[in-house]
């Protein structure tokens, strides 16, 4: 039996996904639970496992490709079943061949060695959404290879075949043709005989398939502006062959126009290098999707401040030998931590969330906090859960592992999910100061700066003090101003006197 394999929603939520790469080969056996892909969800890199024992029949999807969530990705044959599908419909008892059967069953083209037909996993999935028999279709490619092409063109002779009536009878209502001149306009788009019109249309709306308007959306096509004579039901009816023709045209003249730029007279001699274009997508799309709805929803202000943590770094170069001992590595960002969570004890606002649909701000009663780590994927917050009921090697501990989980793809949703306050080191990278953008719905984070000696008056002599500098991002909303710097000031309190977290 054939088993088809659907991508799977490994994320909550999840539409779509991204295939990394595939871990095994056609013809490759597998058993069940083995990994056979790498998928990129909105979060992090995941491997789907089979779910059956048995032989890679078929590779539908490629690497690199976005796919939606339910999209049969990949075959399995699995030995001592029959030919069928399992999860087509259940097929018709052998005993009782139908007045077809005496038809030839081979494809239209001519197969390939062992009656495969040809095609790419993306020309596949259209014939699946198209609704067309990929070994019915004749390939146009070189080896007989079926293309996306012939498929729409397969596509609409089954819609012309479907919706023409015979020459003796009437015209459909559904689908009014101005009679020879529409036919032979039609005749044109599809075929190529005449140049498709540039020129945009203008309706308030249009029919379409489903799959018509997903080449649209492709394209980057409006469907009320793609001419056509077709109609349906009184509206305007819009085919594949249509929106090929009409993007195809648009390329023709922005090439044109493109053509007539270059021949100008450079003045500048100048040659620059070629664009490069990164997808928008997966981790990167979320990121920054999730920024937009924080900047745009909520209002932020920045408090900046600093702090003079030359006792800490005091201590921290005492405490590092002895928690390397441990097994631990010791930054300063468990320090930072810990004076957070002591300061939003005293200011729990800070600590609170804003649900706008009940009208209510909820203070939580959890002191969850995140970590904004940079990886090459763009910026991830793990989160360390109950941080106030953690010690500082505990809190070191369990923050180079998430921190290096993120960075390697391999963190999981859960373990980025329940914060109630972030905290966004950019001083690593040398900044001092920045406006960070809140981690929505949290209603506050805070930004270190980068750890200087810088001079300082004290007892009237200025001298030589490690200074860190603090940027405080609130939700308006909820917290007032005064309110963050009083926070601010409690952490720089416990920052500069590290000992009071001993009594935390």
């Amino acid at each position: 039996m054939v088993r088809e394999f659907k991508l799977p929603d490994v994320g909550e939520g999840l539409t779509e996904a991204e295939i990394v790469r595939w871990l095994v080969e056609v013809g490759e056996t597998v058993s069940e639970d083995q990994p056979v892909a790498e998928v990129e969800t909105d979060k992090a890199v995941v491997e789907v496992p089979a779910l059956v024992n048995g032989t890679v029949k078929e590779i539908l999807a490629e690497e690199g490709e976005m796919v939606p969530v339910g999209t049969v990705i990949i075959t399995f044959d699995v030995e001592g079943e029959g030919e069928a599908i399992e999860s087509e419909p259940e097929p018709e008892p052998q005993s009782e061949p139908d007045a077809t059967e005496s038809e030839p069953s081979e494809p239209a083209s001519e197969p390939s060695a062992g009656g495969r037909t040809f095609a790419a996993p993306a020309t596949r999935r259209l014939a699946r959404e198209l609704d067309v028999e990929i070994g019915t279709v004749a390939g146009s490619g070189p080896g007989g290879r079926v293309t996306e092409a012939d498929v729409r063109a397969a596509a609409d002779a089954g819609d012309d075949a479907a919706s023409e009536p015979a020459d003796e009878e009437p015209k459909s209502a559904t689908r009014r043709l101005d009679d020879e001149a529409s036919i032979g306009a039609e005749a044109a788009a599809v075929d190529g005989a005449d140049e498709p019109p540039t020129e945009a249309a203008s309706r308030d709306r249009t029919l379409a398939a489903p799959a018509t308007r997903q080449l649209a959306a492709e394209e980057a096509i409006d469907l009320d502006s793609v001419p056509t004579d077709r109609t349906k039901d009184g509206e305007a009816f819009v085919t594949p062959a249509e929106i090929e023709a009409y993007a195809d045209a648009q390329r023709r003249a922005q090439e044109a126009d493109a053509e007539a730029v270059s021949a100008e007279p450079i003045v500048d001699s100048t040659v620059s290098g070629e664009d490069e274009r990164i997808p928008y997508r997966g981790v990167r799309r979320t990121i920054g999707e999730q920024m937009e709805r924080s900047k745009y929803t909520a209002p932020h202000v920045t408090h900046h401040d600093e702090a003079d943590v030359t006792e800490l770094v005091e201590m921290r170069s005492r405490l590092k030998e002895r928690a390397e001992e441990r097994g631990s590595s010791l930054s300063y960002m468990p320090f930072v931590i810990k004076a957070v969570v002591a300061a939003l004890r005293e200011y729990p606002i800070l600590n609170a969330q804003l649900h706008e649909e009940a009208e209510e701000i909820v203070v939580r009663g959890e002191y969850n906090v995140g970590i904004a780590a940079a990886t090459d994927a763009g910026l991830m917050v793990p989160v360390i859960d109950h941080a106030d009921r953690k010690g500082l090697l505990e809190i070191a501990d369990e923050l180079n592992d998430l921190v290096s989980k993120a960075r390697d793809r391999s963190i999981s949703r859960e373990e980025m999910q329940g914060g109630t306050f972030s905290i966004t080191n950019f001083g690593a990278i040398g900044g001092e100061y920045a406006t960070p953008i809140i981690n929505y719905p949290e209603t506050a984070i805070l930004g270190l700066g980068a750890i200087k000696e810088k001079p300082r008056v004290v007892d009237g002599d200025v001298v030589p003090r490690t200074v860190l500098t603090l940027s405080l991002s609130i939700d308006h909303r909820v917290i007032d101003g005064a309110e963050a710097a009083r926070f601010t000031n409690a952490v720089i309190e416990y920052l500069e006197s590290p000992e009071l977290l001993l009594l935390e």
